[in-house]
């Protein structure tokens, strides 16, 4: 495990300088889900909320969410982001809708905050759209898959949830 490295030698929060970094291609997948009622799930598949569209919907809030990542989290650096993609699979069986985000950059830091940031708003947007029918909702398992680029290479998560 390595160390903090958004805290200064007093212990006191920092944005790390990236400066120094090569410029490598980085790429990130978060997965997440909302777990909701089987009729909740039904009405989105079916097209019967009354707010919209909800993929469609929640899938322009994560790619959103992802660019306006160090707006939202202090220590997060601004990045050109090259791609972000928000991709919705429903569950039938287990009653909820799971969400993954890939962002992609070519920079010196990498993008694991944009994918998790996307997968959090978006599921967020879920909760939103559905909330008149379904208030008892919950989000959750919000998780880094993958990650590539950069010094510390590749991390990919041996067992999902």
């Amino acid at each position: 495990m390595g160390e903090l490295t958004h805290l200064n030698e007093l212990g006191q929060a920092r944005m790390v300088e990236v400066g120094h970094k090569d410029v490598t291609s980085r790429e990130a997948v978060a997965r997440g889900e909302v777990v909701m009622r089987p009729e909740t799930l039904k009405l989105i598949l079916s097209g019967q909320i009354r707010k919209g569209e909800v993929f469609g919907v929640a899938r322009v809030a994560g790619i959103m969410a992802a660019k306006h990542t160090p707006d939202l989290i202090p220590l997060c650096h601004p990045l050109m982001i090259t791609g972000v993609d928000v991709q919705f699979s429903p569950d039938l069986e287990h009653n909820k809708v799971e969400i993954e985000a890939r962002a992609r950059t070519t920079g010196q830091t990498g993008v694991e905050m944009e994918a998790l940031t996307a997968v959090s708003v978006a599921a967020l947007t879920i909760y939103d759209m559905c909330k008149a029918v379904d208030r008892e909702m919950v989000i959750g398992a919000v998780r880094l898959m993958y990650k590539s680029g950069g010094k510390s290479g590749v991390f990919e998560r041996e067992k999902d949830m």
